[in-house]
């Protein structure tokens, strides 16, 4: 249901030329303009080439605005709506923080219940760390690890790797800082959270935010595990721009799998039911109907920093921000002299952002079916400050600026260049003859990779993430660019082959192809030993 709802607040909105904010009858009040916000949203799909989008905006437990735009799927004419499925990807972390705070409330665990007394096989790096690793911990990206550490074992879906296999290998990964020394994003700790969750609840975290949050909150287009058949029509498909045009991504096409990162990363939900969730969470855990599904206590702690954030010169100028940091599943940070209390969400093909401002009792929520960063922004910056008594800024100008910015950058370097134009790169001469760089390599934690030859050129596959598999372009000295087949991964590397004083290859080193790839990609943490 949509509302207009009157703003107490003395100025008048205008962004991208449009005002979001309408004046009322009184100087002194302005009144919510879905209309204008319906001209901002098509002008930014248009601009950013994004099929879809679904928008939800509630302030003070009234819903002013929950509503789809465009393309459920670029190659059909279905319409989204409010009730179309998005996967909401790293959105679905605070849920995880909430499911282990019901538990907290239970008396089940607490924040400092160390993860070796739940998940005794829990082993880190370093020995001490692993001790005292606590459940907090796991959900505030300060465990050493380097930022998206392990993630190859998430990504591409299928990657074929267990939640058990993955606890395993976290010993495998070496520390790059201090144990809460310094904050870097990870993923692999979510799903050791949501591994607590089953261990202490006795059933799945998928069935446990099912039946703890879903359901008492009435979210019945939500899903923690796969959507059910009868429940598969109106899904916001997954798209990239592969050579500057709109294409469906066909591998994140998986609402109906179970996936191995959900804790961290997959739930799937509509914006109407998200509305909900927003409302709980600016409630301080109490839903829309009264339920209470966690305490504020524990809404304090989920929303208090744990760990320390650098602000950039971006969040200064645009934000005012002075101090960024994280909490339990949420991002912190201050905006225009007011708390604001986010997270983003980025699956390939699916973009999501959530934003609460608690002291004006605000809640905004932006999903798109395409992976334009600048999109996502450009709509979250200019409905959420459009509630702000500060000067409005174009920001479809703004992030259209910031984009055309990073391609000139991009392509500056022969690499990007190729990457960006989707060009394969010329052979180069390397040292040695093909055949002598075939056969498996073997890293602790990512198992075994084939170097083989096909047609001739080397052609890279990965035995346990299957759809990392590509020709070896020869680039330089024992040097190759793995090109994958499948040109929506965005993930092409650097591969270079380790050779002894006898030109005997004895191991493989990889790197990203180009700062443009994406970082999940830790190909840093690879190392493989030859067989």
């Amino acid at each position: 249901m949509m509302k207009n709802y009157l703003i107490s607040l003395t100025f008048i909105c205008t962004l991208v030329g449009v005002p979001l904010c309408a004046q009322a009858n009184s100087a002194h009040n302005n009144v919510f303009d879905a209309e204008k916000v319906d001209t901002l949203v098509n002008n930014v799909l248009t601009t950013f080439k994004v099929p879809g989008a679904a928008i939800g905006v509630i302030k003070d437990g009234e819903v002013l605005l929950s509503k789809g735009y465009g393309l459920q799927d670029i190659n059909q004419s279905l319409p989204i709506d409010q009730n179309t499925v998005f996967k909401i990807a790293s959105t679905t972390k605070a849920f995880t923080a909430a499911a282990l705070a019901i538990l907290i409330d239970q008396k089940k665990i607490t924040w400092e219940t160390k993860v070796v007394d739940i998940i005794p096989n829990f082993a880190l790096y370093d020995e001490w760390v692993s001790k005292e690793f606590t459940i907090a911990d796991l959900l505030t990206h300060r465990s050493g690890l380097a930022r998206f550490a392990g993630d190859l074992m998430l990504w591409p879906e299928p990657a074929g790797f267990s939640r058990n296999e993955i606890i395993n290998n976290l010993k495998y990964l070496k520390p790059a800082s201090g144990f809460r020394s310094k904050y870097a994003y990870d993923n692999l700790l979510y799903i050791v959270a949501g591994e607590i969750v089953a261990k202490i609840s006795g059933v799945s975290w998928e069935i446990f935010v099912e039946e703890n949050i879903f359901l008492p909150l009435q979210m019945k287009r939500c899903f923690a595990g796969p959507v059910p058949a009868k429940q598969m029509k109106n899904i916001a498909q997954p798209h990239g721009l592969i050579n500057n045009k709109p294409t469906i991504i066909k591998r994140n096409q998986t609402y109906h799998k179970e996936s191995v990162m959900a804790a961290a990363g997959g739930i799937k939900c509509s914006v109407n039911d998200l509305l909900i969730w927003v409302e709980t969470q600016l409630n301080r855990g109490v839903s829309p109907s009264g339920i209470s599904i966690f305490n504020e206590e524990q809404s304090e702690v989920m929303w208090q920093p744990h760990t320390i954030l650098p602000v950039s010169e971006y969040d200064k100028q645009f934000d005012n921000t002075h101090f960024k940091s994280y909490g339990l599943g949420w991002h912190l940070a201050d905006m225009h002299g007011f708390k604001r209390v986010s997270h983003t969400g980025t699956l390939s093909g699916n973009l999501s952002y959530i934003t609460l401002i608690p002291e004006l009792d605000l809640g905004v929520i932006v999903l798109i079916n395409q992976n334009s960063y600048y999109a996502r922004n450009a709509i979250m910056s200019s409905i959420v400050q459009s509630f702000m008594d500060i000067e409005q800024k174009d920001w479809l100008t703004i992030q259209l600026k910031l984009q055309q910015e990073k391609l000139a950058k991009k392509r500056t370097t022969d690499f990007d260049t190729s990457l960006s134009l989707n060009v394969i790169p010329i052979r180069k001469q390397v040292d040695l003859p093909l055949n002598a760089y075939t056969g498996l390599y073997q890293d602790p934690w990512f198992g075994q990779v084939k170097i083989s030859l096909k047609n001739k050129q080397l052609y890279f596959q990965s035995l346990k993430s299957t759809r990392m598999k590509g020709q070896m372009i020869e680039n330089q000295d024992n040097e190759f660019i793995v090109w994958y087949d499948d040109r929506s991964l965005e993930a092409d590397a650097f591969a270079r082959f380790i050779v002894d004083e006898n030109n005997n290859v004895i191991s493989l080193k990889m790197d990203r192809y180009s700062d443009d790839v994406d970082a999940s990609f830790d190909y840093v943490d690879l190392n493989f030993t030859r067989l």
